[in-house]
């Protein structure tokens, strides 16, 4: 069986453009599907976060409206509930990436905040991508690029990839309040052919190792790719 890290933000806010706080964490969705599928199927899941951080769910990520009804929430509330490696993640510092056969980063708008400015992360994603090992990056999680950068180049420049999109953050009503754009970060600062499908509909992109989905509903396909790719 496989083991998989699975790098996770330990950000409870996001500073917007006019410094307010905007409570957040992880997304909920984007955490609890790959990690069921996975761990359904016998494999392993190690968390890693900044310093060793306790992740944070995002709970408007668990509200029936954004889980797809009660039940769903429920769903996802008890995965996580059961999770125990949440309580214990690794510091980022600290992981050995040779130990893992995967590495998988769920979005929320806490990626914004810490995995986008985190060199330890940066590093950690440079070493996945050379290694020719799996890397799956979901939603906001793409935000995590930028911390790769060196003298403002990113190893992932030229890879095609998706992300949350432009209209998607329009949609949950910070665009314009957000100190910059996901999409436009990806495509300006580190250089990725991106690409995108319609809004809210899953989404992904595979280019070499590199797996990317567009939006919450875009982590199950990521989760059941990385379950083939194990196999």
């Amino acid at each position: 069986m496989a083991k998989i890290l699975f790098i996770v933000s330990g950000a409870t806010y996001w500073v917007l453009k006019d410094g307010a706080r905007w409570a957040t964490g992880y997304w909920a969705e984007e955490f609890a599907n790959p990690y069921k599928i996975l761990t359904d199927a016998g494999h392993e899941v190690v968390v890693a976060s900044p310093g060793g951080t306790t992740p944070n769910v995002d709970m408007m990520s668990l509200r029936p409206s954004m889980a797809g009804g009660e039940q769903a929430a429920l769903d996802l509330e008890g995965v996580i509930r059961d999770a125990e490696v949440l309580r214990r993640p690794l510091k980022a510092s600290d992981v050995r990436l040779e130990d893992y056969d995967a590495v998988y980063l769920p979005g929320g708008h806490g990626p914004m905040q810490d995995l986008a400015y985190d060199a330890d992360v940066g590093r950690l994603l440079t070493e996945q991508l050379q290694s020719g090992r799996p890397l799956a990056i979901v939603c906001h999680a793409p935000a995590s690029l930028l911390s790769t950068r060196i003298h403002g180049v990113s190893p992932f420049k030229g890879y095609k990839a998706t992300g949350f999109t432009n209209e998607e953050e329009q949609g949950v009503g910070l665009a314009d309040r957000a100190p910059w754009l996901l999409e436009d970060e990806l495509k300006d600062s580190i250089g990725v052919q991106y690409s995108r499908g319609p809004v809210w509909d899953p989404y992904m992109v595979e280019d070499r190792n590199l797996v990317t989905g567009q939006n919450p509903h875009s982590a199950a396909i990521l989760g059941d790719r990385l379950l083939k790719i194990l196999a």
